[in-house]
């Protein structure tokens, strides 16, 4: 019986798999500073495994070799309590700056095509495990052929099947309209990281998220940090009343939308999936608990894995640390019981706390005695109870438990439909 052709082979030093974030960056830094490698990035060809446009926003110190891909940054940076009062904050030298997916992918495959040995294949990736000498890959090509890529180290951002089991898990889930308006209405010095003057559901919170980008055109997102996504229309709705009735935009019209959830849970994300096989970006626990952000954390593990290749060692560090993730168990737990109110948690924290060692310890760059000044700043009698109680608790697989998503769409007014997510393994921070 004939078994049909055999499948086309590729042989290299290391496949990485998902060309989003994280897969991107790795496949970049190693194809920049580890010479003499050769580098395979397998994205997904067009269509449903393939993530439309997203945007990723972070925090930084200066310039950088990512700034070609920079739509926009701000210097300043405000936050709206429930109460209608604003507190607005210089984090210098720190800004907070957004990347869009389809300029970085432009400004890495540039990169990638002018190193030698680098490579970037459009393949379905089915099957992924280890060998005598490494790793094999089994793909398929866009025209349905077969394709095997072998390999000393395989990288594997895409998403997991399910989220680990954890204590507290909660999804940080959004909808996100790029508007222009009739006049100016924006100051595009200032990001508003939170704006709690919206309605708050029953359990978790909700904000505003703006992210200015001319004074008459923003990314203007409603946010949930909740158990449960809402619907495509609640969002509509949620992002209508914001835009009108909070901002009071007046007319406007919506160019495009994008809309995502986030994991945010104290599951412990294994970062190596066999003895050749190891998982970065969020498969890999890159996600911040707290804030989902990832960006920043991607940029650091894939420097990280390029320094240790380069000196001729394979490693995947933590991407952060452990006091960070104990501090996030905390904060998340505290938040799913309702001890501490969320939006007074966060607005106090940007009230009290220096402005850049905020940003620095929501990004695990804070030292041991820098964290318990802010600390101190938070509700002490909840936040020393959850701790207490969370060595107690199981951790449980989650019936609500999914991976990041994204959408992007360009609807032509406010109200129009748009088709429904899929996954993609990336947070939108």
């Amino acid at each position: 019986m004939s078994r049909g052709p055999a499948p086309s082979a590729v042989d290299a030093d290391v496949v990485v798999l998902g060309a989003g974030a994280a897969g991107l960056s790795l496949a970049h830094r190693l194809a920049e500073t580890v010479p003499g490698r050769t580098v395979v990035l397998v994205e997904p060809p067009a269509g449903p495994l393939r993530p439309p446009e997203r945007t990723w926003c972070h925090w930084t110190r200066g310039d950088d070799d990512l700034g070609p891909a920079v739509a926009a940054s701000w210097p300043r940076l405000r936050v709206h309590g429930a109460d209608g009062r604003a507190v607005t904050v210089d984090p210098a030298p720190l800004r907070y700056r957004m990347i869009r997916s389809a300029d970085f992918e432009r400004l890495v495959r540039a990169r990638l095509a002018a190193a030698p040995g680098a490579r970037l294949l459009r393949a379905t990736a089915e099957e992924v495990r280890d060998t005598a000498h490494g790793a094999e890959v089994r793909c398929v090509t866009p025209d349905g052929g077969a394709l095997r890529l072998t390999a000393r180290h395989v990288f594997d951002s895409r998403p997991l099947p399910a989220l680990p089991p954890a204590r507290t898990q909660l999804l940080q889930h959004f909808r996100g309209w790029f508007v222009r308006t009739a006049a100016p209405r924006f100051d595009p010095s200032v990001a508003d990281l939170m704006d709690f003057r919206v309605p708050q559901p029953r359990h978790g919170l909700a904000f505003g998220y703006v992210l200015p980008l001319a004074p008459d055109r923003a990314l203007v997102e409603y946010t949930e940090f909740s158990r449960t996504p809402l619907s495509t229309e609640a969002y509509e709705a949620a992002l209508r009343h914001y835009c009108r009735e909070v901002l009071e935009l007046g007319a406007f019209t919506v160019e495009s939308a994008e809309q995502g959830v986030i994991p945010m849970t104290d599951g412990r994300f294994p970062r190596r999936a066999g003895r050749s096989v190891f998982r970065i970006g969020t498969a890999g626990g890159a996600t911040r608990p707290a804030t989902g952000y990832t960006f920043a954390a991607v940029q650091r593990q894939s420097r990280a894995v390029a320094a240790a290749l380069r000196a001729g060692r394979v490693s995947v560090p933590p991407p952060h640390g452990r006091r960070s993730l104990a501090m996030d168990a905390v904060l998340l737990r505290a938040l799913d019981t309702g001890r501490v109110d969320g939006p007074a948690f966060f607005t106090d924290l940007f009230r009290r706390v220096p402005a850049e060692r905020l940003l620095r310890f929501l990004d695990g760059g804070t030292s041991l005695p820098e964290e318990w000044s802010v600390g101190l700043r938070t509700p002490v009698g909840p936040m020393l109870r959850t701790a207490l109680e969370l060595p107690f608790l199981p951790r449980r697989h989650r019936s609500t438990a999914r991976t990041a998503r994204t959408e992007s769409t360009a609807p032509s007014a406010p109200t129009a439909p748009t088709a429904p997510t899929a996954p993609t393994g990336e947070s939108h921070r």
